[in-house]
């Protein structure tokens, strides 16, 4: 996961994987840049004592979707129309949450189903500094090669704290018999139809920790949510960041829930 995925290697492995990796990734792991202040006002963010936990979307006035393995617990802020965490914004709107409906088949262990949506307990003020990031129409596939970006407040470099303000990369789709390859994740865990890989072939381009639950959007349409990479190998070209596809039946998850609760 962007929060916590733990890749397990031998001794021997892990001292090659470090020798490998390109010095520039340490330099520059995310590659992205700070937004314009609340030029991306669907972004949201979940905040306990003052530190990133992870980000979502705001999808309808009172609904957020995020991550499944985002940490649960109710002392926790949602926090709209945020650029900066630590400053005081007139723009935020700071929420509470009363109900969490994770995606009832979802494994920790292969990440399937990593979704979650929040159920707000006010509905949000929507302006221009809040607004609804709107479902795709479609669960279609996304084309490898698609420029996608993402945004959030996680690490900047893998041996960095958070970002305080809002930035955002752009990344590219990556096929998947790629992702499987044993050049990248070989099958561990299995990239399958309802994730899809994005980062840069040569690296240096990716979400990080602190960004798990962010929306991808690609040409401009919401496609997924940043799940998971390699644990402190952000900016890896060999374990670019996964995301969870909003396919058809996430789709129809997402619709159902929130008009079983209407």
């Amino acid at each position: 996961m962007r929060n916590s995925y733990r890749f397990l290697a031998s001794s021997l492995s892990v001292v090659v994987f470090l020798v490998l990796i390109p010095e520039d990734i340490c330099e520059e792991i995310i590659g992205g840049n700070e937004v314009t202040p609340h030029s991306r006002p669907y972004m949201v963010l979940l905040s306990l004592n003052g530190k990133t936990i992870c980000a979502g979307a705001l999808i309808a006035e009172d609904w957020v979707l995020t991550a499944a393995h985002c940490n649960s617990d109710k002392r926790y802020q949602v926090i709209l129309g945020a650029h900066s965490i630590t400053r005081k914004e007139r723009e935020k709107q700071i929420m509470r949450v009363k109900k969490e409906f994770p995606y009832p088949c979802y494994d920790p262990a292969t990440h399937e189903g990593d979704l979650k949506l929040l159920q707000l307990t006010e509905k949000a003020k929507i302006n221009k500094y809040v607004t609804i990031l709107h479902l795709p129409k479609k669960g279609d596939d996304v084309k490898p090669g698609t420029m996608c970006q993402v945004a959030g407040w996680g690490r900047i470099h893998n041996s960095a704290s958070q970002s305080d303000t809002l930035r955002e990369v752009n990344i590219t789709i990556i096929d998947r018999k790629i992702c499987n390859d044993p050049k990248h994740y070989n099958f561990n865990p299995v990239i399958g139809m309802n994730m899809v890989c994005a980062g840069s072939p040569r690296g240096g381009k990716d979400s990080c920790d602190g960004d798990s639950g962010s929306p991808l959007l690609c040409n401009g349409v919401f496609r997924g949510v940043t799940s998971f990479g390699r644990k402190n190998r952000c900016g890896d070209p060999r374990g670019p960041g996964v995301y969870i596809l909003l396919s058809k039946k996430y789709l129809s998850w997402i619709i159902m829930t929130i008009k079983g609760t209407v």
